[in-house]
């Protein structure tokens, strides 16, 4: 037993601080039952603050004849059939509450002149239907819920990682972690144990998330407390990631720079989308227009960095300034580039999990009795492309829903058993790795692996390149068993990056062995060797350290949803 090791004790336990996590605590708090936040880091800073482009919901303030069959249709189409078609309707029914739940709790929407939710067109929907806050739609998410939260007076633990989280015969009890400051154990016991904690993009070498988020954490705690994982070959990729500076690699310019006028162009000036989609240009969907930018790179016609050009310099002064703020904006920050004068070098980078936890539709629920998994975290309403603004109305209703599940878990039980081998097994594996002084450098594994997973499972797959990934995985998964952890007076960031790696490995592993699995190509899936979409393969691929890769067939598809799926024109609305 560690003297130091904090001991907290709660009925439901949720793990991340983003959108998600935070509305399942107020939900908890508002039925008033004891909760506690654990976040790895500052609340406002969760990655819900970066979503840009708005949230979803069939409103119909703009088109009247909108409604939450034709947005579930919309979503099932843009999924290549492979969402859950159940968690689609409760997501697109319980839409409209997620809204009227953040007015609730202070949210500032655009509005039109007499009062209406301002709502535009926003990807493949048929209707307008995205609501924003300008373009800061997750920041003003976040901090909405945060203010709510604050009200309720939710305690939110913002430098705990949580390392483990504890059952006993398939039960969740609570969970281990320790805290980025001090290094300090502590132990959680809770009856209920929500995960919210993300997905896993950052293991790829250009990403839209920073330094240490997203690295699979949600996915490892699961899976090591008995969860399965489903669809984890099912990455989107933004087309525009910046490639400088380094520490920066992949933050998105938004597509609404396309959607202006912006003009893509490989290094020898050719403005290379005629070749890919004459008909809608650089206004094509975001999966065929980051498969064109990869493949002109990959042909030797990518600039010197590896990367396009996106030049929206022609675009009159005033536009840029008046339509695209935050994209100049950033780039005179990171670069100093002034874009109303210069190209900017762009790539495809890894953008958001479509995949995650394998849950039940109607509650989240996981294999494991008490755990649940929401956000992105979570699998089951995007499948093969994510309809855009359908991240940030998913947080709301199955926060909303988990919320009140996990109570009624935690009210329900009669006994809770908990296993001192568990918590033994916990202290030991932290213990372990705060002893560990091995030549193996953390971050030096870490970029293997990125590199790794960026050059055989980015935009285009093949059976040799995914096969090679594996050997290079096992190479990788040998040497981090001989790291170093030098914890120092900046704190344990060193420690959390080694738990990071061990999440990123066992990510980057389910990831391989699935789109090996997936021979064919759907949505963001594209295998070279399999070019066409396989009807057999219409299924979920649900991943396990034990059982490999299963197929999982999907819930039929009600009629009255089936007759609403048409092609939906996407020009002209493209935004985040």
């Amino acid at each position: 037993m560690n003297d130091s090791e904090r001991r907290i004790s709660t009925t439901v336990l949720v793990i991340g601080s983003g959108g998600s996590g935070l509305r399942a605590a107020i939900e908890l708090a508002e039925q008033r039952v004891d909760v506690i936040v654990l976040g790895k880091r500052p609340r406002l800073d969760a990655h819900t603050s970066l979503a840009a482009g708005g949230i979803n919901a069939p409103l119909a303030t703009m088109d009247p004849q909108d409604s939450w069959q034709q947005h579930a249709a919309d979503t099932i189409k843009e999924s290549y059939y492979l969402a859950d078609p159940r968690t689609v309707e409760i997501v697109t029914r319980g839409a409209e509450q997620g809204i009227r739940d953040l007015e609730r709790y202070g949210m500032a929407f655009a509005r039109e002149t007499d009062g209406r939710i301002s709502q535009r067109f926003f990807g493949a929907h048929t209707f307008r239907r995205t609501a924003f806050a300008g373009d800061y739609t997750g920041l003003e998410i976040q901090r909405s819920l945060l203010a709510r939260a604050e009200q309720l007076e939710i305690p939110i633990l913002d430098s705990v990682y949580v390392t483990r989280i504890l059952v006993d015969d398939n039960t969740v009890f609570g969970a281990y972690g320790f805290d980025l400051a001090d290094g300090s154990p502590a132990l959680i016991h809770a009856d209920a144990v929500i995960l919210a904690a993300g997905g896993h993009t950052r293991i790829w070498r250009r990403t839209s998330s920073r330094r240490d988020e997203n690295t699979g954490d949600a996915f490892r705690l699961a899976v090591e407390a008995g969860g399965r994982l489903r669809d984890a070959e099912l990455v989107q990729f933004h087309p525009s990631g910046i490639l400088d500076p380094e520490s920066a690699a992949g933050t998105l310019v938004s597509e609404a720079a396309r959607g202006e006028g912006g003009i893509l162009r490989n290094a020898v000036g050719e403005r290379f989308m005629e070749r890919y989609d004459p008909e809608r240009m650089e206004l094509s969907t975001r999966d065929r227009v980051a498969l064109a930018a990869y493949t002109e790179i990959k042909a030797g016609r990518g600039t010197e960095k590896g990367g396009v050009w996106l030049d929206v310099s022609h675009l009159p002064r005033e536009t840029i300034m008046n339509r695209l703020p935050r994209v100049y904006q950033t780039l005179l920050d990171l670069q100093l580039l002034d874009i109303t004068q210069h190209p900017i070098e762009v790539a495809p980078t890894a953008h958001y999990s479509m995949g995650g936890v394998r849950t039940r539709h109607d509650d989240h629920g996981t294999d494991v009795a008490g755990l649940y998994a929401i956000g992105e975290a979570a699998s089951g309403l995007h499948g093969a492309n994510r309809l855009g603004g359908n991240s940030l109305i998913e947080l709301l209703v199955y926060g909303r829903i988990t919320g009140r599940a996990a109570a009624d878990f935690a009210a329900a039980r009669a006994v809770q058993r908990r296993s001192p081998g568990a918590i033994a097994n916990a202290r030991a594996e932290l213990a372990g790795l705060l002893a560990a002084d091995g030549p193996e450098n953390v971050r030096a594994l870490q970029r293997a692996l990125r590199t790794t997973m960026t050059e055989y499972a980015g935009v285009v797959r093949d059976e040799n390149g995914l096969t090679t990934g594996l050997a290079e995985l096992a190479e990788i998964e040998e040497r981090a068993t001989k790291i170093g952890v030098h914890p120092d007076l900046a704190g344990y960031s060193d420690l959390a990056h080694a738990f990071d790696l061990k999440a990123s490995i066992l990510a980057a592993r389910a990831t391989l062995e699935s789109a090996l699995e997936r021979r064919e190509t759907r949505g963001c899936h594209n295998r070279s060797d399999y070019p066409d979409p396989d009807p057999a393969l219409q299924v979920n691929l649900v991943w396990s350290p034990a059982n490999g890769v299963t197929a999982e067939p999907i819930a039929p598809l009600s009629a009255e949803i089936e007759k609403l799926i048409k092609d939906v024109e996407t020009a002209g609305k493209l935004v985040e």
